[in-house]
């Protein structure tokens, strides 16, 4: 079997405390009983501290175990693919899938309601891509910007997928849809700052909105930027440690959103120099950048302002997006596919995740695994390298 994105015992819940009483499904007898002369509450809250791989591998009622609704969920990947090669009828189509990292398969996403219509590519404009803007928040996958064909804002609302219920839903409406903007989360809440609308507005250009999702809330305003250089690209915005940081990799121009205070403030300088391609934070605390020329991965040291390389390879060149969780940075990086590392290892791990045939990663995302009660595979397989 190919490599596993998970490999440790780590969940997305503490087992001892998000465990909820376990229903077996209606299979042959033989299969119900998680452990023999255990109840199955019990008998599942054992269970819960094994590496799910290890389950997965012994018996068929532990595999449906590991998938249940009750069962502490593991790590998985969500991507938004698109067909890399296809008429130009459809050279636009993206898909959503997750690659279950215990059966190494791919599968895909319900599509979200209505069909999403985004702009990819153009013919006017041969050396640009158009960005879809995501962001992993509170355990869900929320799209945040993309552009239509007509080059208006596709999005007047985020878009929500929740992985434990297979379910879409839209958030609030933003005040202000927008395109080509910095999008990010930190702190309990998402962010959205300048880019353009359906046309190019300073006030938009210089906006900050916040939506904070546990209290239900509205987009509100904050404080503004003080120009609109950030509305020329799309941008990750990177939430670390109670602010959030926006670099324009190719100007070469950067800014921090203190939180706390709803101010903006100059980048460390060291910090500036070294974000040579994508930037991710491990749960808001360590930062990482996969320079997309030389294929270095290295780590932000804030006390001496400057990035510390962990290691280099071939399979990193190119980085296109970058996404942290669980001790696992997983890196879009074009025809490479999804390069997975353990930073967690010494030295670190590399490895690919192989995309179904035909199709190219944009986003990846690392979310909980979807449950899957019947344990029905329509999966489309992958080759995982070692």
């Amino acid at each position: 079997m190919a490599n596993s994105f998970n490999t440790s015992t780590n969940s997305c819940t503490d087992p001892s405390t998000k465990l909820k009483k376990f229903k077996p499904h209606n299979h042959q007898q033989e299969d119900e009983a998680s452990l023999p002369a255990l109840p199955d509450h019990i008998a599942q809250l054992c269970l819960s501290f094994v590496n799910p791989s290890l389950l997965y591998s012994v018996c068929h009622s532990w595999r449906r175990l590991i998938y249940s609704p009750s069962f502490p969920p593991f790590f998985s990947l969500y991507a938004l693919l698109h067909h890399s090669q296809s008429s130009n009828s459809n050279s636009n189509s993206i898909e959503f899938f997750n690659f279950d990292p215990i059966s190494s398969t791919w599968d895909l996403l319900p599509p979200p309601p209505p069909p999403l219509c985004v702009l990819l590519q153009h013919p006017s404009f041969i050396s640009r891509n158009f960005s879809i803007q995501s962001v992993s928040f509170s355990q869900n996958l929320v799209l945040l910007a993309a552009t239509t064909h007509n080059f208006a804002p596709a999005l007047s609302h985020p878009l929500i997928f929740n992985p434990l219920s297979k379910t879409w839903s839209f958030g609030p409406p933003l005040a202000t849809p927008r395109r080509w903007c910095a999008a990010g989360a930190v702190r309990g809440a998402v962010y959205v700052a300048s880019g353009v609308g359906s046309h190019f507005s300073n006030d938009t250009a210089r906006s900050l909105e916040k939506w904070d999702h546990d209290q239900h809330g509205e987009w509100k305003r904050k404080s503004r930027l003080k120009d609109a250089r950030y509305s020329r690209d799309a941008i990750d915005a990177v939430g670390w440690r109670g602010k959030l940081y926006m670099v324009n990799v190719k100007a070469k121009e950067g800014i921090v959103y203190n939180v706390d205070k709803d101010e903006w403030e100059e980048m460390p300088e060291g910090m500036l120099y070294g974000w040579t391609g994508p930037v991710a934070a491990m749960d808001e605390d360590v930062m990482y950048v996969v320079d997309e020329a030389k294929g270095a991965l290295r780590k932000y040291d804030h006390e001496k302002d400057l990035w510390e390389e962990i290691m280099e390879s071939e399979k990193l060149r190119g980085a296109q997006h970058v996404t942290a969780a669980a001790g696992k940075l997983c890196v879009v990086c074009g025809e490479n596919g999804i390069v997975v590392v353990d930073v967690l290892s010494s030295p670190g791990k590399l490895w690919v995740v192989d995309l179904p045939s035909g199709f190219e990663a944009l986003r990846v995302h690392i979310l909980p695994r979807m449950s899957r009660p019947d344990f029905d595979f329509p999966a489309v397989p992958s080759t995982s390298m070692e």
